[in-house]
């Protein structure tokens, strides 16, 4: 019960919307990051993924914590979606990447499916204008491991292949922020 009430906290101590996140038509900060996909860590560069195509860059409180768990499954059921659409994704949070290989591993939620990002010191949320928010002490997260690193606001930019962002989402249920995301990449893919 305990975890379960510092859990549903977390969701109530992260606001909803992106204040003073990038907008629509600024460019995308570009950065390079430790990730995991399916459990291996490897270098992503969003520079390289949009050369490919439109990238969802989602940011995301913590690993193992409820709305969170609840995005990353949603993303990970519809990443054909946005594979059809021309986009890929990423999810980004200041979990170190040992938390993030167990995260995109598990088949409850990422699922080898969702590369996710470790931001360990919030640069990379900073420079999209996201607020970081402390952990308060001894905060566990789903599976009772403590979670011991700050949060970014929940946001995601869609990123188009020039480096813009098309849309900037907030203030939403995790699930319905996955489902407006892929509004605007398929919106994005018909214009093509």
């Amino acid at each position: 019960m305990k975890r379960s009430v510092v859990v549903g906290l977390l969701s109530t101590v992260i606001p909803l919307a992106a204040v003073a996140a990038l907008k629509a038509e600024d460019t995308a900060p570009a950065f390079t990051a430790q990730a995991s996909l399916a459990g291996k860590t490897f270098q992503y560069s969003l520079k390289d993924a949009l050369k490919k195509g439109t990238v969802v860059v989602y940011f995301y409180p913590s690993a193992y914590t409820g709305g969170c768990n609840i995005e990353a499954h949603t993303f990970a059921t519809n990443i054909d979606k946005f594979t059809a659409a021309g986009a890929t994704v990423i999810g980004v949070s200041l979990d170190s990447i040992t938390r993030l290989n167990d995260f995109s591993a598990d088949p409850s939620y990422c699922a080898g499916k969702l590369p996710v990002a470790s931001d360990s010191d919030g640069a990379i949320a900073k420079s999209y204008d996201l607020k970081i928010y402390d952990a308060k002490e001894g905060m566990k997260d789903t599976r009772g491991v403590e979670i011991g690193h700050g949060f970014a606001e929940r946001t995601t930019f869609v990123v188009t292949p020039d480096g813009k962002i098309a849309a900037t989402i907030g203030g939403m249920k995790p699930d319905e922020n996955v489902d407006h995301a892929l509004q605007v990449v398929q919106q994005l893919s018909a214009k093509k």
